[in-house]
C-alpha cells in the first residue's frame, strides 16, 4: 500500500500544478520566484519520504520537506507535506477494504490525530524553521522557533485561528472534506469527458477555498484586509466559473487574475496547499477500492 499512496501523493500534487490557480504557480505561469518544474521535482523527491514504512507523521514532514530544499533549495511544498503526511499515515494504517468509505477514512485520520506526539511536534517543528515560509513570526506559545513542549495536534489547536492549515490538525481536516473534496466530486461529475476534466476539477476545488476562506498565507504575509480582498474577488469569479459549462472559456479571466494577484505579490498558498490534499483524499476510497480488488484477483462490485 506505501507504494501505492506515494504514487497518489505524486499525482495529486502534479495534478495542481497544471491546473490553473490564479496567483499561485501553475501550468500556464510561475510566479514568486517559482517554475511549475520547481513543484514537480518537489513531487518526485518528497513523496518517498511522505509514504515511508514505519515511520512517524513528524518524520514524514522532517524527510520531506529536508528532501524537497535539497534538490529545489525553496519551500515549494511545506503546506502540502503538513496536510498530506496524517492522510497518507492514515491510509497506511488501514486494511485494503473494497468497502473502504470516506466517513472511514475521516475515523482513521482522526485516531491519527489525536495520537500525535512531542515527538511529532519536534521533527515538525524542525521542518518549519528549514523551510523558513514567508510571513512567519513569533507565537507567544508553543512557538516553532524553541524546543517542542506539546504534542503536534495541540500546537495546531494554538494556531487554528490564524492558520488553515492548523485548522485541518485540529477539526479533523473539515474543510479538505467539506468543501475540497465535495467541489472536486461536483466538479468531476460536471466535466466528465471533457478534455482535461481533472485539471478543471482542480481549479473549482481551488477557487472554492480561495472564495470561502481569507487565505492564511496571504493574511501572514500581506495582512488580513489584503485576504479578505482577494477571497471577495475570489467569490466573484467563482460565480461565473460554476455557471460555465465549458471551463476552458473562463481561461482568459482566470490568467487575468492570476497577473493582477502576482503583481501585487499576493500568493494564496494555502489554498493550494488545501487543493492538494483534497486532490489526494478524494481518491483515498478509490485507492483502496481498486488495490484490494488487485489482491484478491477481481474487481470489486
Amino acid at each position: 500500500m506505501a507504494d501505492v499512496l506515494r504514487a497518489e501523493f505524486e499525482r495529486a500534487c502534479l495534478i495542481e500544478i497544471e491546473a490553473l490557480k490564479p496567483g499561485n504557480v501553475h501550468e500556464y505561469a510561475g510566479g514568486h520566484g517559482m517554475t511549475a518544474e520547481d513543484f514537480r521535482t518537489s513531487a518526485g523527491v518528497a513523496a518517498p519520504a511522505i509514504a515511508a514504512r514505519g515511520i512517524s507523521v513528524g518524520l514524514r514532514i522532517a524527510s520531506a520537506v529536508v528532501a524537497t530544499l535539497e534538490s529545489v533549495h525553496t519551500n515549494t511544498n511545506l503546506g502540502i507535506v503538513l496536510l498530506c503526511a496524517p492522510l497518507v499515515h492514515a491510509g497506511l494504517a488501514m486494511e485494503p477494504s473494497r468497502d473502504v468509505t470516506e466517513g472511514k477514512i475521516r475515523a482513521a485520520l482522526e485516531s491519527v490525530l489525536l495520537a500525535l506526539d512531542v515527538s511529532d511536534a519536534e521533527w515538525a517543528f524542525a521542518a518549519i524553521r528549514r523551510a523558513n515560509p514567508a510571513g512567519l513570526g513569533p507565537s507567544p506559545r508553543h512557538d516553532v522557533n524553541t524546543a517542542a513542549k506539546t504534542t503536534l495536534l495541540e500546537a495546531m489547536r494554538e494556531a487554528q485561528s490564524r492558520d488553515r492549515i492548523a485548522f485541518q490538525y485540529a477539526n479533523g481536516f473539515v474543510d479538505v472534506f467539506a468543501t475540497g473534496v465535495a467541489e472536486l466530486r461536483a466538479a468531476q461529475a460536471k466535466y466528465s469527458g471533457a478534455p482535461k476534466a481533472e485539471t478543471w476539477a482542480a481549479t473549482a476545488a481551488y477557487l472554492a477555498f480561495l472564495a470561502r476562506f481569507p487565505d492564511s498565507h496571504i493574511a501572514r504575509k500581506h495582512g488580513c484586509h489584503a485576504a479578505e480582498e482577494v477571497r471577495a474577488r475570489a467569490a466573484e469569479i467563482q460565480r461565473v466559473f460554476r455557471q460555465a459549462l465549458d471551463p476552458a472559456a473562463l481561461t482568459g479571466a482566470l490568467i487575468a487574475f492570476d497577473s493582477a494577484l502576482k503583481r501585487r505579490g499576493l500568493n494564496p498558498g494555502t489554498s493550494a496547499d488545501l487543493t492538494v490534499a483534497s486532490l489526494l483524499a478524494v481518491r483515498l476510497p478509490d485507492i483502496f477500492r481498486l488495490h484490494t480488488a488487485c489482491r484478491t484477483g477481481g474487481l470489486a462490485p
